[in-house]
């Protein structure tokens, strides 16, 4: 039982450890190796402690932990490469506001594009001028395949709830019909619409309600990779 509370005990301060330099580039990759490692370190050990009282947990933290931090790794790895190239490939976009380029802590990608520079006023119609961003990211995501993308509409306050959410739901759409036109498989995409529910400004300013229209691009790896 001791050795048990040994490797709980190693195992946080494994996890504890995952928090690396914020400018160092493989960070995710560091953290979720760490991670993996710490917490396959521990299913092993409970695994082993339960058929083999003596050194049963030692052996299956070791194992547990090295399975672990290869699976964590290898999402981080893919991630990074993806980042980095939405980050090149999307510069300009970036600079010029047009799109920000987000990695969440749970490893997923956001890309938030507004919705000034994508769509006409009050219209689901994707403008011509952002072909080119798209044909880009959906470059990207056919290159990078082994994630599911989930497309989020976004809407201002003005107008009805009813309409905001209509509108909201369309925009998604119209970013997937783009894409699988592009390529992309269409069983990795999803779309909703959440209209007016999920402001990121206040609407009772112009500037607000610019931010708060938006198409939302969650990009999620698989389970599995290595």
């Amino acid at each position: 039982m001791k050795k048990m509370i040994s490797i709980v005990m190693a195992a946080g301060f494994i996890l504890a450890a995952c928090a690396t330099n914020p400018n160092d580039p493989n960070r995710h990759t560091k953290q979720n190796a760490a991670a993996g490692a710490a917490l396959g370190a521990l299913a092993g050990a409970v695994i082993g402690y339960q058929s083999d009282h003596s050194g049963g947990a030692l052996r299956g933290a070791l194992i547990g932990g090295a399975a672990g931090g290869a699976l964590g790794a290898g999402t981080g790895v893919y991630m990074d490469k993806q980042e980095a190239e939405f980050n090149r490939q999307l510069a300009e976009e970036q600079r010029t506001h047009q799109i920000e380029v987000e990695r969440l802590k749970n490893e997923n990608l956001k890309i938030t594009m507004n919705s000034e520079v994508s769509f006409a006023y009050n219209s689901a119609q994707l403008t011509p001028a952002f072909h080119n961003t798209l044909d880009k990211v959906a470059d990207i995501l056919n290159r990078y395949p082994r994630s599911s993308i989930r497309i989020i509409g976004h809407t201002d306050s003005r107008g009805s709830v009813e309409y905001n959410q209509r509108l909201s739901e369309q925009r998604a759409q119209a970013v997937k019909y783009y894409l699988v036109d592009r390529g992309v498989d269409s069983r990795r995409i999803m779309t909703e619409g959440r209209g007016e529910s999920q402001p990121r400004a206040t609407n009772a300013t112009e500037a607000g309600r610019q931010l708060n229209r938006r198409v939302e691009m969650l990009i999620i790896p698989d389970k599995n990779i290595q």
